[in-house]
This record gives structure tokens, sequence and C-alpha cells, in this order.
């Protein structure tokens, strides 16, 4: 039986493009981490040009049990369950209650600027600040004074 790769092979995008090594890493690591992306669900909106949410399921987590990390271009969510000391005996158990790590890649210049958890939904607000250097500006065409 043969083994396919699905994944895809950006090794001719190495030998041509120039600069282009950070978007071939995030492609690679999208084809990577899809097989786990199933727990916690999480949503990603667009609330305005440059703001952002996510926000994702953590029903049966408390605050001290979930722990957001934004370092550099990746933006971690961990919750671990603490262990209970209660007897509790299950007919069924849908809710899901085992620990996650997620990691989002997260655009230049997009940063987080707060989270809350409301009703077992953990909403994580970011933006996308672009430096003044970086925004279009407009140039002004001035005339040359010639004397002769």
């Amino acid at each position: 039986m043969r083994n396919f790769n699905l994944s895809p092979d950006l090794t001719p995008l190495y030998r041509s493009a120039i600069g282009f090594d950070r978007l071939a890493q995030l492609a690679e690591h999208a084809a990577a981490s899809n097989a786990n992306s199933g727990y916690p669900p999480y949503n990603i909106e667009l609330l305005g040009e440059n703001r952002y949410r996510i926000t994702m399921a953590v029903a049966g987590f408390a605050m001290s049990e979930l722990d957001i990390m934004s370092e550099g271009d990746n933006l971690l969510v961990k919750g671990n369950k603490l262990p209970k000391n209660d007897e509790r005996k299950y007919l069924h158990q849908g809710i899901a209650e085992r620990g996650f790590e997620r990691t989002f890649q997260l655009a230049d210049h997009v940063r987080v600027i707060g989270a809350e958890l409301e009703h077992g939904l953990l909403n994580i607000d970011l933006v996308r600040e672009i430096p003044e250097a970086m925004k279009p500006r407009k140039i002004d065409i001035t005339a040359t004074n010639t004397l002769s």
C-alpha cells in the first residue's frame, strides 16, 4: 500500500522566490496543523478594517484554567483542566473536559488588545496597527524655479 503525502512541496518556491520564505512556512504550518483543528471549536471574525476577534468555545473551563500568551507572531491559547475531587457518575459525558493548546499565526503588526470569558466563550480581540512609516502617504510635487 502506498502512503501519499498530501502536504504541498514548496521546494520550487524556495528556489525561485526571494523573501517569501515566511509565506511558505505559514503554508506548511497550516497544512501540518490542519489535522488537530477540531477542539476546541473557534470562530475568527473580521470586526472592522483592522479589527479581529477569535471566539473559542471553552465550556467548563474557569478563567484560572485558561492561559493566553502572545509572543512575536504567535498567539498561544491553553486550557488545563484542574483535577476534580467529586465522585460524579455520568450516564453520558458530552462536554469535553480535556486540556488543549491552540496556536494562531499572527500577521505583521497584529497584536492582542484584550480577552474576556463570557457564557463559556473566550473572546480574544486583536487589532492591526500599521506603523506610520508603512502607511501610504501623498508626495507633494514642487515646481523647479529656473533663473535665466
